[in-house]
């Protein structure tokens, strides 16, 4: 199935919604004070530190916020019965209604359920961002890619710790050469 950028949230062309960060709806003020607490509580130090400390807010966000994807998936199933009263499925293996009518239909069913839904249909339109399953897909690559960093974090501090263990450790006495010895 091909997915027409054009046709997608302007956002997520971005890449600006992401399952483990705000989601439409959600409250960007409590999250940035959720983040807060959380760089008070473990004060960062360092680019790395500080970005594990962001994943534990998105993370921790994430956790707090799981009803997002109910809601979503609820108005996701609102939006199906709105598109199913206005276009029957009988009607798409039909000659009648004509293509433009079924269009028309499909617009206006659409429509309905954007003034229903009201803000909730945001999460409809980024799509699997707000989707359990977006979120879980979106997780199984975090925790690749911080396994990948875990094991460049551990190279590092191990040749750092050989270095230092080298350049702190004295190195073996060599005899002393002196000049040529006398026969007594």
């Amino acid at each position: 199935m091909l997915i027409q950028l054009n046709k997608l949230h302007p956002a997520v062309k971005h890449a600006g919604y992401s399952a483990t960060t705000l989601l439409p709806g959600e409250d960007p003020v409590a999250f940035e004070k959720l983040h807060q607490a959380l760089t008070d509580e473990f004060t960062p130090v360092g680019a790395l530190e500080e970005e594990i400390v962001a994943d534990m807010a998105r993370l921790t966000w994430r956790k707090q916020n799981l009803a997002t994807f109910r809601i979503a998936e609820l108005a996701e199933a609102r939006r199906g019965q709105i598109v199913r009263q206005k276009v029957p499925e009988d009607s798409y293996f039909s000659d009648d209604p004509e293509p433009a009518e079924r269009r028309e239909r499909r617009r206006a069913a659409e429509e309905q359920a954007r003034q229903e839904l009201g803000d909730t249909y945001k999460l409809i339109d980024i799509g699997e961002p707000a989707t359990i399953n977006g979120l879980m897909k979106e997780l199984a690559i975090k925790e690749r890619l911080d396994g990948l960093i875990s094991k460049c974090l551990k190279q590092l501090l191990m040749v750092r710790g050989v270095k230092s263990f080298s350049l702190a450790s004295p190195s073996v006495p060599t005899p002393k050469i002196s000049g040529p010895r006398q026969a007594s």
